[in-house]
């Protein structure tokens, strides 16, 4: 799509999408409904089972559901309109609701970064002061810290658009992606944005550094507690509690660090793009089985949900 500039306040964006080839915007139509399908039952009913089972009303049940509501918002802010715009062919997005999706989705990429490091942080509890874990991991604590977690994501996402949009888009609008991500739109800028581009990553950086430092730190005090467990029953079963999180924690941080702290000079905006594909939709759809399938508590209360049901 050609971009062509004029001095004119822009009052809407225009999303090139992913592809222009016709031929793959039914495949990708059909995929994408999937995908969000799958994303909507397997967090819905990941909580629903969670809020039903009391088996599962523990700190890390209470982590998963916050971690399940964060992915189903990320992806609702996400797929939906790229699912419309396929569907209607019509590209354009107003600046209102461009602000507005960016907005969403950074409050729920940046609760999902706090909610891990929370949840590396109870693991580090339960395996490291077993004893200790019914006095530490209270419903008070617990709360706080998904609180805290989704004050970060608001304020976060607050800061971001106050100083991105109160810059100047009068230029091209031709926003090379499938959603208003924050690099795309700033490019499009017609004032100056060197501070607002620090800014942004500084902030960005910070909280990436603060959970992986709390993650790291987490993981190295259980790697020597579980090197300390004398029996192999013991160790694995230490160790597949963990196991799930350490594979959710590498999804998201892999693909939050190649999209956005990888210097400008080596950036491809198809690459980006698929790796935001896999960041804004795959990952969502993904963690609920991540936090199932090798999980036997799970397992046994949708059993026993679905026993019920027949019965």
């Amino acid at each position: 799509m050609a971009c062509i500039e004029n001095s004119t306040e822009v009052n809407e964006f225009i999303l090139v999408g992913l592809t222009d080839i016709q031929e793959l915007q039914v495949f990708l139509f059909i995929i994408f409904i999937l995908i969000y399908l799958f994303t909507l039952i397997g967090n819905l009913g990941l909580v629903a089972l969670i809020l039903e089972d009391s088996t599962l009303h523990t700190p890390m049940y209470f982590f998963i559901s916050g971690l399940s509501l964060a992915d189903l918002g990320a992806s609702t802010t996400i797929i939906p309109k790229v699912i419309a715009g396929i569907l209607t062919r019509d590209k354009a997005i107003s600046y209102d609701s461009c602000a507005t999706q960016m907005f969403f989705f950074a409050n729920f990429a940046t609760i999902e970064n706090f909610l891990l490091a929370s949840m590396a942080y109870d693991r580090h509890v339960a395996i490291c002061k077993p004893l200790h874990y019914s006095t530490i991991m209270t419903s008070r604590m617990c709360l706080g810290l998904i609180i805290g977690s989704y004050f970060c994501g608001i304020l976060n996402a607050s800061i971001h658009i106050g100083f991105i949009f109160s810059h100047s888009f009068c230029g091209c609008n031709v926003v090379n992606h499938f959603f208003c991500d924050i690099p795309p739109i700033l490019t499009l800028s017609c004032s100056d944005i060197r501070f607002t581009e620090l800014l942004v990553c500084a902030i960005g950086a910070f909280n990436m550094s603060f959970a992986i430092l709390v993650i790291v730190t987490s993981y190295l005090s259980i790697f020597i507690a579980i090197l300390r467990i004398r029996s192999t029953e013991g160790r694995q079963k230490a160790f597949f509690t963990c196991a799930s999180h350490i594979f959710a924690v590498f999804l998201f941080f892999g693909a939050t660090i190649y999209m956005y702290l990888q210097p400008s000079s080596v950036h491809s905006m198809d690459t980006d793009k698929m790796a935001s594909v896999f960041y804004t939709m795959i990952i969502p759809m993904l963690n609920p089985l991540v936090y199932s399938l090798r999980n036997k508590d799970v397992k046994n209360a949708f059993r026993k949900a679905t026993r019920g049901k027949s019965h």
